[in-house]
């Protein structure tokens, strides 16, 4: 068999299944089915890494994903290498390498452990305290040392060369932990028809059986019974079934977060296949069996490597075949490791001594210890440890005082009782109450459609976790809407001896404050002497002491922790538990890789491409594309012999000359419907939407809470319950966010529906005095003419045969037309048009063009002439304000005494004294260029180009009292020299606006 300490006959594996794999470059065996935890017990390795802070000798303190200890750099080469990962999850491959962390220049020796000798100058908060002097040595000096020093593993350099999933699914039941508990659950939802996921981040189900062999349900072993009830549900067509899976995130809306680990465990997995994959779960019913965390003993030097929690020494034993040490201690507060004690005293290791802190343990334990040989100290405690890299004797006596003994041990096993986890529970929002009876926190009201179930939810006998569970998922599959009743007999439990459930147990003998090495938190070295000096130090708030002392906190998330500091800061502060509260647990449960969040953006998927319908086209036509968002947009078509002055300087000449084409199927769209749209949109927006007539357009201004623009869009009646709304290309998610989030928490009465169609529609904008002559040949069903459809008019039609949606207006200040076709005839429509256009001497432009003839006529782009801080008035758009609304968002912040000040920013033209000068947008400006350093700015550039058709350089800049300054003479400092400009109206051509005519 592989390795000294494998017992035989004991386990599950098969011994002949031999794996190798190397830990620290030393080659080692394995058997298939081992995690990297219970390999190394096997070869008698214990000590696997050093501490964060104190970078004492650390081994392996659980069996299963609570493990704050034994974190490893895991590689199968340089590029696929993952620090941090947990031995007791990691199984062994062959040809696996597992390095250990956070030590050099080796594990046995650190030089790093000499801040173990100096660890009374780092009680907690010492970075609180010491490194705010002198304040100037915190970049040179504190901050580099501290951010060499900060983590455990070093995360790779090298590109990560595998790849991940992400599946989005639904379900009527989703049911997390696959222990008995869960089975029981998932068999009664599934027998009714239910479409069922179970999860379980272990490779097999069978949760507490991994350890537990007394446990009988239907007269098999409960290990056989959970395999069998797993082979049951894989059978069937409306089960998923899904093991080494992690339930990490419980969101609103029953929206959970799974990932699956799918070659995490083999040695050569088929590259077509993920390295994780993302489920993203929404679910109708969520039951949480989640089970229960065994607690450690806190005392004197309980951190050293082959001191570990009960129920991993008995898993290693009874699952993995594996005898943590040849002369085993147990520390306990409950009745759990009383069981292991027995079950490795059975398999002929030496347990020399029980040492239980209550001073009447059950009798009949007392008696079974007796009968196997093994001595009891009853009312006692294990005081402190020593050894070196690893545990050789524990010191034993009361705690109260008196005489001693050191008892040689080469491993130490302990249970303080056990902790329900609630952290999926908590995730979901719902809040834990405290249970008198059994001294625990718990589940309390459910917040989401989820129920918890088995030991996360007190049960603690077997029969009634597997009764409750049963009965839950039946609920469960009822409560999603399943009626079809179910035949299914639910399963009934035998609990052996040994199954004791979650008794909560106390934490030992914390010992007074002089007792330095008394760890609360494993993966951080908070120590029980911390815990005091936080609630000493003012930390009243369970919250202050975390963050305080740093308990509970990393990948730990508080699993074997937060209970104990909590009662640690409980007692100082002469509170109830309860009294003191609970910390929050947070998303991720156990960490979860950036390749899997990350997924497939990555490279050129890193930032989604977005591209419209006549992309193809653009590119064929020679276009230059900026990047807006995620769009591809057309910037200018250059023709042989332009750079990008002359083809922008064209397409601006022959709009306002001709016409020109340009594609608008960017602009957010939003489908506003239903018997109050009206009323919903004059909530929304500034000016009133009642009056607007079916087939009738306006420009609307949208504001935030505060009264500052937000963004504005061209609104379409097109029937009196609907309303075609255009946003700005950017503000197209967050303006359908906005509503939707008005609606739902403001406006819930209103009868509207909200439905983005950005995607949906291809706009072709057709502008210039030739528009109406380009479009009227493939124009059905529309009268065109000025009389039947007036510049800012909705009308439907077909174009080419295809449905649209033409609105008649202009953002370049020509008559102009906005053709919305269907998105999957965008290409053929523009073709169309296009076979109509060139010959009448029109041409196609980009954005850069857009951009000019826009500011030609002093119309504003929100996020470039506005900036967050600009009001309506500052744009000089009061017209758009409705004067008699009572309400609309945003009308109260508008009215604030600082927003009708004197002396506000306003929108000007500028117009330079040199016409060829071209400012830089963003550049200051100020009133007087021959002040002192540092100037006075009163304002700055926020659009700035060369207008080919005004025959010079135009701006618009937001000012101080800038409509006042008309007229007036002021300065832009640049680097090398003043520029003077004069402030001037914002229209720059046409004033009068007789081309919006045609």
């Amino acid at each position: 068999m592989s390795g000294a300490n494998r017992i035989k006959g004991k386990g599950r594996l098969t011994p002949a299944k031999t794996l190798r794999f190397t830990f620290d470059g030393k080659a080692l065996t394995a058997v298939e089915g081992d995690t990297l935890a219970s390999a190394l017990i096997a070869n008698g390795i214990h000590l696997t890494g050093r501490s964060f802070k104190y970078h004492r000798p650390r081994g392996m303190l659980s069996a299963g994903p609570e493990e704050p200890n034994a974190l490893i750099d895991i590689g199968r080469d340089a590029a696929r290498r993952t620090p941090n990962i947990r031995a007791t999850v990691q199984e062994v491959f062959d040809g696996l390498q597992a390095k250990s962390q956070n030590r050099w220049p080796s594990l046995a020796f650190d030089v790093g452990g000499l801040n173990n000798l100096a660890s009374p100058f780092f009680a907690a908060g010492f970075y609180y305290k010491t490194f705010m002097w002198p304040k100037a040595a915190w970049k040179k000096v504190y901050e580099p040392v501290i951010r060499a020093a900060a983590g455990l593993g070093v995360a790779p350099s090298e590109p990560d060369p595998d790849h991940y999933a992400n599946h989005f699914v639904h379900c009527d039941v989703l049911v997390i932990g696959g222990g008995a508990a869960g089975l029981s659950a998932a068999l009664a939802a599934a027998h009714t028809g239910a479409e069922v996921i179970l999860c379980d981040e272990q490779a097999e189900t069978g949760g507490a059986f991994h350890h537990e062999t007394d446990a009988v349900i239907d007269g098999k072993p409960g290990w056989d019974w959970a395999q069998a009830a797993t082979d049951e549900l894989r059978a069937m067509a409306n089960v998923r079934v899904l093991t080494r899976t992690t339930a990490f995130g419980y969101q609103a809306q029953n929206h959970v977060a799974l990932l699956e680990r799918v070659t995490e465990h083999l040695a050569n997995p088929d590259p077509s296949l993920p390295r994780e994959r993302l489920w993203q779960v929404r679910a109708k019913q969520v039951v949480i069996a989640t089970g229960a965390i065994e607690r450690h003993m806190v005392f004197s030097n309980n951190d050293r490597p082959g001191i570990m929690l009960a129920s991993a020494a008995r898993t290693y034993l009874n699952h993995f075949g594996v005898a943590v040490g040849a002369k085993v201690g147990v520390y306990t507060a409950c009745d759990s490791a009383w069981h292991a004690a027995f079950d490795l005293k059975q398999a002929g290791v030496s347990v020399p001594a029980i040492i239980d802190v209550r001073p009447d343990p059950d009798a009949s334990l007392v008696a079974r210890a007796k009968e196997l040989g093994i001595e009891v100290l009853a009312g006692q405690s294990v005081l402190d440890t020593s050894g070196s890299l690893r545990i050789k004797s524990m010191k034993v006596g009361r705690a109260s005082g008196g005489a001693t003994r050191d008892i040689a041990v080469d491993a130490l096993i302990m249970s303080a009782g056990w902790t329900p986890s609630v952290h999926m529970y908590s995730q979901s929002r719902g809040k834990v109450v405290w249970d008198e009876e059994t001294s625990r926190f718990l589940p309390g009201r459910n917040v989401q459609d989820c129920t918890s179930v088995g030991a996360c939810n007190g049960v603690d006998e077997l029969g009634d976790a597997v009764a409750d569970a049963a009965k839950a998922g039946l609920e469960a599959a009822k409560s999603a809407g399943i009626k079809t009743g179910s035949r299914w007999k639910a399963p009934e439990a035998e609990a052996g001896t040994s199954w004791d459930g979650s008794m909560m147990g106390s934490a030992g003998g914390a010992g007074p404050d002089t007792t330095v090495k008394a760890f609360v938190d494993f993966q951080n070295d908070v120590t029980a002497k911390d815990i005091r000096l936080a609630v000493r130090e003012g930390m009243h708030s369970i919250e202050h002491v975390k963050r305080f002392t740093t308990n509970g906190m990393a990948t730990d998330q508080g699993k074997t922790s937060n209970i104990h500091g909590l009662a640690i800061a409980a007692e100082m502060l002469g509170k109830p538990l309860p009294q003191v509260g609970l910390t929050t647990f947070r998303s991720p449960y156990t960490p979860v890789t950036f390749g899997a969040i990350v997924n497939h953006s990555r490279g050129h998927l890193f930032d989604p491409t977005r591209c419209t319908p006549i992309h193809d086209w653009e590119v064929a036509h020679g276009a230059v594309f900026e990047d807006v968002g995620q769009w591809k947009r057309a910037w200018y078509y250059p023709r042989a012999g332009e750079g990008m002055h002359e083809a922008v300087n064209r397409e601006c000449r022959t709009v306002r000359e001709v016409a020109g084409m340009f594609d608008a199927s960017t602009l957010g769209k939003i489908e506003v419907v239903g018997p109050d749209a009206a009323k919903f949109l004059d909530l929304m927006y500034t000016n009133g939407w009642d009056k607007l007539a079916p087939g009738r357009c306006k420009y609307g201004i949208m504001l935030r809470e505060d009264g500052f623009i937000y963004d504005d869009g061209v609104v379409g009646r097109l029937a009196e319950d609907r309303f075609h709304v255009t946003t700005t290309t950017g503000g197209a998610p967050r303006v359908m966010h906005h509503m939707e989030d008005y609606l739902q928490t403001e406006f819930p009465d209103l009868k509207v529906w909200l439905t983005s169609t950005t995607e949906q529609w291809a706009v072709i904008a057709v502008q210039g005095p030739k528009a109406r002559e380009i479009i009227a040949p493939l124009v059905e069903g529309i009268d065109l003419s000025n009389e039947a459809m007036p510049h800012m008019s909705v009308r439907e039609g077909k174009i080419c045969g295809v449905p649209t949606r033409l609105f008649r207006m202009s953002f370049t200040g020509e008559a102009g037309f906005e053709i919305n076709v269907p998105a999957d005839y965008g290409k053929s429509v523009w073709e169309a048009l296009w076979a109509q256009a060139e010959p009448l001497g029109a041409c196609a432009y980009g954005t850069e063009a857009m951009h000019v003839l826009r500011a030609e006529k002093g119309y504003i782009i929100v996020g470039q002439d506005t900036d967050g801080t600009i009001t309506p008035d500052d744009a000089g758009l009061n017209w758009a304000v409705a004067k008699k609304k009572p309400d609309f968002v945003g009308i109260r912040g508008m009215k604030r005494p600082d927003l009708v000040a004197p002396g506000r920013k306003q929108l000007v033209g500028l117009m330079t004294k040199d016409p060829k000068t071209v400012l830089e947008e963003g550049a200051q400006i100020v009133a007087d260029p021959n002040q002192s350093l540092p100037m006075t700015m009163i304002g700055h550039v926020t659009s700035s180009y060369w207008s080919e058709n005004c025959g010079r350089s135009i701006a618009m800049a937001v000012v101080a009292d800038g409509r006042a300054l008309k007229g007036k003479t002021l300065y832009v400092p640049m680097p090398d020299r003043t520029i003077e400009v004069e402030v001037s109206d914002t229209v720059f051509i046409d004033k009068e606006g007789v081309r919006l005519n045609g």
